[in-house]
Formats: structure tokens, sequence, C-alpha cells
């Protein structure tokens, strides 16, 4: 696979926006970076539009505490941007590497699939 961009401080705005979100658990913040028919699929689980989004946000890693370390972001296709973020807490393992994958429509995440 070859990048198009492989700079993290190219990423367009509503990934890094929702990436700053949810690293302070703002729901809200991380919420508003998603279009209105969004899907997020995460541990198997598909979370579709806003309401369904809303809801991943508030439940996915809740019961853990973990930081984040950018490892990666490249765009991959035209608003298809693939991040990939090590995450060290104190869920079973401690550490993992996640790749998410987005894809962007009009300027806003339209699908974020995120996977081992």
């Amino acid at each position: 696979m070859t990048a198009i961009s492989s700079d993290p401080a190219q990423a367009p705005q509503a990934i890094v926006a929702y990436t700053v979100a949810q690293d302070r658990r703002d729901v809200a913040a991380a919420l508003a970076q998603f279009a209105a028919e969004a899907r997020v699929i995460d541990d198997g689980i598909t979370y579709d539009g806003l309401e369904g989004v809303e809801t991943f946000l508030r439940t996915a890693g809740s019961q853990y505490t973990y930081t984040r370390t950018l490892l990666s972001a490249d765009e991959v296709a035209p608003d298809r941007w693939l991040v990939v973020n090590r995450l060290d807490g104190n869920f079973p393992g401690g550490q993992v590497d996640l790749r998410y994958e987005f894809l962007l429509a009009d300027g806003l995440i339209s699908q974020l699939t995120i996977a081992p």
C-alpha cells in the first residue's frame, strides 16, 4: 500500500479533532466530527448513525484507563486515512496497536473501522 501522504500533521481536521476529543473523553466534540449517516465498526460491533456513534463514544473502552501514542497517519486513498495508535493501559494485555481506518465525506467522518 502506497501512502498519498504520511505526514500526521496533514491529517484532515475531522480526524485531528476526533482524536483530541477522544483523548479528553469529550463525547460531544468527538460526535461533531461524524456525518449524520456515519458508521463505526469496533471489536466486531457496528454502530450506525449519530445515535449509534454516540453509544460507541460513550461506551468503548470506558472501563479502562489508557494512554494513546500516534504511530502513523497515512492517507491511503483520497478521503481514506489509516491511523495507527498504540494504547497502553489497564486492559487485558496492557498494550495494543490499533488501526483506525477513517473514510471521510464532505470533511466529516463517514466511517471509522477500528481493528488490531
